[in-house]
């Protein structure tokens, strides 16, 4: 298939590398080079979301090209006044074209529109789920919580480590053990520590020895934890 992706960021290099490992004949251009495009099959923008429309209504309609965006929380409308319409967005992190392009490699796609695409994933060994234009931002929130939030909440990690005079390697072990056990029993399960134990005198604790910058995050996640713990107690057998 001939694609020409728009876009040479992370998610643009990404997909060239990936798609060209497929077997496609691949073009990647800047956003800004919409004349140059190739006679493709497909053109897949790779643009920030704001972006999608600009580029869409630069590009010359034509009835035997698919014009597709991978924005998690866009839905088609922003492609007019392309005729053939897709979107495809992956549940990868696209941290750099070569690691990104290794994720994109089997996996879970959100798509939406024109059937090529699903030709495209298929070719990618994906797997493919389709929603509701209703559940789209909902679904990119999710996807948002699970990848960015996570690196944020590492982030808060490494900050307090250097403050006990460690690093952030210190704790990664705990960290992957945790997420292993999620991925083995649910969150619920998995969930342990004071939180979990409802363990109040050493949360306060923990919060008078925290930073007072650092406290506000630590009460959302500790109030989310009670309520994960909770959980569990409510689905235990009586």
């Amino acid at each position: 298939m001939n694609i020409s992706i728009l876009g040479t960021g992370r998610a643009g290099t990404s997909f060239d590398l990936a798609l060209r490992a497929a077997g496609h004949n691949v073009q990647l251009l800047h956003h800004g080079e919409t004349g140059r495009l190739a006679a493709p099959d497909l053109v897949l923008l790779c643009v920030p979301d704001d972006e999608i429309a600009v580029v869409a209504q630069q590009i010359a309609p034509d009835p035997h090209v698919v014009i597709a965006h991978v924005a998690g929380s866009r839905s088609l409308e922003i492609l007019a006044p392309h005729a053939r319409v897709a979107s495809m967005h992956p549940l990868a992190a696209l941290s750099s074209g070569e690691v990104g392009a290794r994720r994109l490699r089997g996996a879970t796609y959100c798509v939406a529109g024109d059937d090529l695409v699903r030709e495209v994933v298929a070719s990618l060994d994906g797997r493919v789920i389709t929603l509701d234009d209703t559940q789209r931002t909902l679904y990119h929130a999710t996807a948002s919580v699970a990848a960015n939030h996570l690196v944020a909440l590492l982030g808060q990690v490494e900050r307090l480590a250097k403050e006990a005079g460690l690093t952030l390697e210190d704790f990664l072990p705990l960290a992957q053990q945790s997420l292993d056990d999620v991925v083995a029993m649910g969150p619920a399960l998995a969930l342990t520590g004071a939180a979990s134990r409802g363990d109040m005198s050493t949360i306060d604790a923990h919060l008078a020895a925290l930073p007072e910058s650092e406290r506000s995050t630590y009460v959302a996640m500790a109030n989310a934890a009670f309520e994960l713990a909770e959980s569990r107690r409510s689905q235990a057998p009586a």
